[in-house]
């Protein structure tokens, strides 16, 4: 937080500041189901996306990234259009709240992650901080499913990504020693205690070393590739499949995929698979963690990766490497890379007990199959936290 005060220091002297955070989430069982309206499972992690702003009355947005390096400037006042890089979140972020409320007045900011990026819901972390900011000095409020909807805007229909509300409804709703269980076909959720007799844990991050981006990834045409199994099962079965882009899974009873998966292509089949059997992991997932079966419950996180790699096919081969290795690490209860899969982070439940000889042993291993990435793998220990909530 120092050296962010300290970076809005140098770039706007003088000027007192406020500051918005959002955290990242993890999600351990329920990857890759939101966009089809079904379960998943998650929490809010104490670390994520920090603002340090002030006010602009002319609604110029000026960000430092103390990340990417560079300084982003855009008039709120004005049409907005896709760049084509990081800032297109924030304007999206602008263009959704401006749909519903008079934005006039930007900020002039710095901003930070305190995690390398990929899979941990960066994306939303970074629109949720800054509708804070632009919220607070427009004088707005958003009751939670509005930062939600908006922060899905953001990104479906301003930067592109068909993501599901997965991650704003992580970094929204989570509380912190509680796990997150969402239904996204309603958005209703529970909010599951931690059992007595569950055993510590605790949150291990291993970032790869390789940053990646939804926008430029197969994020995309894994979703359509899985709608596309909804609307054929739909059709083989005399259901009503109405408009392609309207198809989900959730609408499509296991019985009915049972009796016509044969007939899907071989890369439809496979996606519907891991959606069913990531439907029933979820469940199963959120019995074992509200009876403190810590052991289980990461059996299902590993279980959620091997499907996310042989069915769904994401993850690269840096991930994969640390999905074989974490398996056969000691004190690791379960582990699956974060997000879609494409490049970035690795999340991992661990008994605190094993921290050390953890972070020792996946990093010797991995760094012996990756050399060239010594100096940008990371290791990193986070526990659960409160999600953003409301914004007034």
């Amino acid at each position: 937080m120092n050296a962010l005060i300290e970076e809005f220091d140098r770039n706007f002297p003088g000027i007192t500041l406020e500051t918005a955070f959002c955290p990242y989430r993890i999600c351990p069982v329920g990857a890759h189901c939101d966009h089809q309206h079904g379960k998943i499972l998650g929490m809010a992690i104490d670390k994520g996306i920090t603002i340090a702003y002030s006010p602009s009355e002319d609604g110029i947005i000026q960000i430092v990234s103390r990340n990417f390096k560079d300084k982003i400037r855009f008039d709120v006042t004005r049409s907005l259009e896709k760049m084509n890089d990081w800032a297109d979140y924030l304007r999206g972020a602008v263009a959704a709240l401006s749909e519903k409320y008079p934005v006039t007045k930007g900020i002039m900011g710095v901003i930070e992650g305190s995690l390398p990026i990929g899979g941990l819901s960066s994306s939303a972390a970074v629109i949720i901080a800054f509708l804070q900011a632009m919220c607070r000095v427009n004088g707005l409020k958003l009751s939670e499913k509005e930062v939600i909807d908006t922060a899905l805007r953001a990104e479906n229909r301003f930067v592109g990504v068909n993501v599901g509300t997965l991650d704003q409804s992580c970094v929204v709703y989570s509380r912190k020693d509680k796990l997150l269980y969402l239904d996204t076909l309603d958005n209703r959720y529970m909010l599951l205690p931690l059992n007595p007799a569950m055993k510590p844990y605790e949150i291990a991050i291993f970032f790869s070393g390789v940053e990646r981006t939804l926008a430029g990834s197969r994020y995309n045409m894994r979703v359509d590739e899985i709608k596309s199994a909804a609307y054929a099962l739909k059709a083989y079965a005399g259901m009503d499949y109405g408009r392609f882009e309207d198809s989900r899974l959730r609408e499509v009873p296991l019985g009915i995929y049972n009796k016509y998966r044969d007939r899907l292509p071989v890369n439809f089949q496979k996606r519907a698979e891991h959606y069913y059997t990531e439907f029933a992991r979820v469940e199963r997932g959120a019995e074992a963690w509200a009876r403190g079966d810590i052991e289980t419950f990461g059996k299902y996180i590993f279980e959620s990766c091997y499907s996310s790699i042989y069915n769904y096919e994401t993850g690269s081969d840096e991930l994969k490497a640390l999905y074989e290795i974490t398996m056969r690490t000691e004190g690791i209860y379960g582990g699956r890379f974060s997000g879609a899969g494409f490049k970035g982070c690795f999340m991992a439940l661990i008994d605190p007990a094993y921290r050390s000889a953890i972070e020792q042993k996946v990093s010797s291993e991995y760094l012996k199959l990756f050399p060239e990435l010594k100096g940008r793998y990371s290791t990193h220990f986070c526990k659960s936290a409160d999600g953003v909530g409301a914004i007034s």
